[in-house]
């Protein structure tokens, strides 16, 4: 097929709405254009035809029989291009929202206010893919991705939802009254990692403290991880807003922190056009985050303020 050679579409819309109706005016409310613009339309599509398709009548218009042929195709190919373009927006609208994070993510702060989301917009089916790898978003599977690190992940496009900052944390009864003072004292402990994460060795080697050091380590999936802490397994690190209830309760004491400017967890996309649902649920998620968690970052970005 040659594209080049076809009339515009809009043209094409403007002739077949006109014969539908045969009237200019309500084929200009359909279209939601001026009775003018439909009339320009179809001047044009009989320039580029050759050929008279229209003739105004006292009462509207009436068709030529070249404008009676090209209708009754028009019509039937716009009928069809109708029912396709509709089977696929509904097959896009039922089909389930798929988000994919991190385990630590999924359990301490997705699920605990997912319910809400659910009581908000009842008719989105949502599934939570959660798995430690950086999946591919692709169109028809996975929607989005909720991310940890820079923001910076070629071909998608990202937004900060939680600012970073390292938090080591313990358990009130694991600590007691002691003090610490000194991240060496950390050592004196168990120390529980996320498996797959760095960030707490970086940071024990950023305040001192080298790989060869001694020390007792425990790594589990992240979800085990703030279980453990809480227990009073150990001490780990993780993001603030994961355990705020605990802090706040004084359950959890935070020992050292560390903001991290730039690196945080993201909402990530392909470019282009965003699923109506995805939407809704990265602007429900950002809107989630009470002022209280926003209060444990000691850097904000713009969008927290």
């Amino acid at each position: 097929m040659d594209w080049r050679t076809l009339p515009s579409l809009t043209s094409l819309k403007a002739f077949a709405a006109a014969a539908e109706f045969r009237n200019l005016t309500r084929a200009a409310e359909a279209l939601n254009v001026t009775h003018s613009a439909v009339s320009q339309q179809i001047r044009g599509l009989e320039q580029h035809l050759g050929t008279r398709l229209i003739t105004r009548t006292r009462h509207g218009i009436s068709l030529t029989s070249q404008g009676e042929f090209l209708s009754a195709g028009l019509l039937e190919a716009f009928a069809e291009v109708a029912s396709v373009t509709e089977s696929v927006s509904s097959a896009e609208s039922v089909r389930p929202l798929v988000v994919s994070a991190t385990p630590m993510f999924s359990s301490a702060f997705l699920m605990p206010r997912l319910s809400t989301f659910i009581d908000e917009f009842p008719n989105t089916e949502l599934r939570i893919d959660s798995t430690i790898q950086a999946v591919d978003l692709k169109p028809g599977g996975i929607d989005m991705a909720i991310r940890y690190g820079t923001g910076r992940w070629p071909g998608l496009v990202s937004q900060m939802l939680l600012p970073g900052c390292l938090t080591v944390v313990a358990s009130s009864e694991l600590i007691g009254n002691r003090v610490l003072t000194n991240p060496a004292e950390l050592l004196d402990f168990t120390l529980l990692q996320e498996q797959a994460s760095i960030e707490f060795d970086l940071w024990l080697e950023k305040v001192g403290i080298p790989p060869e050091a001694d020390r007792r380590v425990v790594r589990m999936p992240g979800n085990m991880l703030l279980d453990g802490i809480r227990r009073g397994d150990g001490i780990g690190a993780t993001v603030p807003a994961f355990i705020s209830d605990e802090l706040k309760s004084g359950k959890l004491v935070a020992l050292f922190d560390d903001p991290i400017p730039q690196i945080g967890y993201y909402l990530v996309t392909l470019p282009g056009p965003v699923r109506p649902a995805a939407k809704l649920f990265m602007q429900w998620l950002s809107k989630s985050i009470s002022e209280y968690e926003k209060s444990l970052f000691r850097w904000t970005p713009a969008h927290l303020l």
